[in-house]
């Protein structure tokens, strides 16, 4: 994905984990955020969403049981982009010729000696379409900034290697989502279809 001027500082964070222990400090993912679609000017405070529920999910996983996710020096793009951008990524990646919410493209790992030792660590890049996202918060009458903090924090696990193809891999990354939804304050996305809180 190529660079754009938007850019989140890698400043260390820390915060309480769910044992209410102070966690150790710890370097965030550099995350750039790339606006190629102009629908998202409606929306003027997607990229700080965007951070913060970035940041959120990153400071749970690095406390997480799998926990010590090391971030420093590590980037990641989200691209907001429309229905037709999205498409074509699906068409093209993933063979299905239609639009989605969001998709993640986990970078993939060198192995052995190879580059630079200052070369930061690509995690991957994420794209998120704004219709289907605008069409989905209205549908499920959730504030838009929910849905986009809910979609950004589903597309950074991907990243991390979570999934959902099994129904116990599902539900592990469901309640990690859950989990950081609610560090933000935001309601559990799958209250509806859980019949849950």
């Amino acid at each position: 994905m190529p660079k754009s001027a938007a850019r989140g500082a890698p400043e260390a964070i820390s915060g309480r984990n769910r044992n209410s222990g102070t966690m150790a400090r710890f370097a965030l993912p550099i995350t750039e955020v790339l606006v190629v679609a102009d629908c998202w000017q409606t929306e003027p405070d997607a990229e700080a969403v965007i951070q913060r529920a970035i940041a959120t999910a990153a400071e749970i996983v690095h406390a997480g049981p799998a926990g010590g996710a090391d971030f420093g020096e590590a980037e990641l793009a989200v691209m907001l982009t429309d229905d037709a951008g999205i498409r074509t990524l699906n068409s093209n990646w993933r063979g299905i010729d239609k639009p989605t919410n969001v998709l993640s493209f986990p970078a993939l790992q060198p192995t052995g000696a190879g580059g630079p030792d200052d070369a930061p660590r690509m995690l991957g890049d994420i794209a998120i379409a704004y219709e289907t996202t605008r069409q989905e918060a209205d549908d499920e009458q959730k504030p838009f900034d929910h849905h986009l903090s809910h979609l950004a924090v589903h597309g950074f696990l991907h990243l991390m290697g979570y999934d959902h193809e099994t129904d116990d891999d599902a539900e592990a990354m469901e309640g990690l989502e859950q989990e950081i939804l609610a560090q933000l304050g935001i309601p559990n996305p799958y209250a509806d279809r859980d019949g849950k809180d």
